[in-house]
């Protein structure tokens, strides 16, 4: 997979520093991340990113509100991520969602997710 441009949307700091590190040994670039649903919606417009990261529920407005207004200005490869999979499946049946606490291997695989499901929306 070539190197992705990933926008980080998470509001736990030392949660987002362990996705950052991750995706940097993957040997993706993150160009921004955001710990906010506004932030997270400027940082889209700012950077184009190749992938969106959200955490489902921010302390600050929500990584799905976000999603949906940046998905407003066209399809851009996103996954949610969320301690509780479950909810956030019942709310978007057709989301790719990661459970927090995660793995490497996990975090892998719902980017590869992600991607190839780039023209299906």
């Amino acid at each position: 997979m070539r190197p992705l441009r990933v926008l980080l949307v998470e509001d736990e700091i030392l949660i987002a520093m362990l996705f950052a590190e991750v995706l940097e040994d993957m040997g993706h670039n993150v160009c921004a991340m955001e710990s906010t649903e506004a932030d997270a919606v400027a940082a889209a417009a700012k950077f184009n990113p190749d992938l969106i990261i959200a955490d489902a529920k921010l302390r600050k407005g929500s990584g799905v509100a976000a999603l949906a207004t940046i998905l407003q200005s066209g399809h851009v490869p996103h996954m949610l991520v969320s301690g509780d999979v479950s909810g956030v499946r019942a709310a978007m049946p057709d989301a790719i969602v990661m459970q927090k606490p995660f793995f490497a291997a996990d975090l892998a695989r719902a980017v590869e997710l992600a991607m190839d499901a780039k023209g299906a929306a």
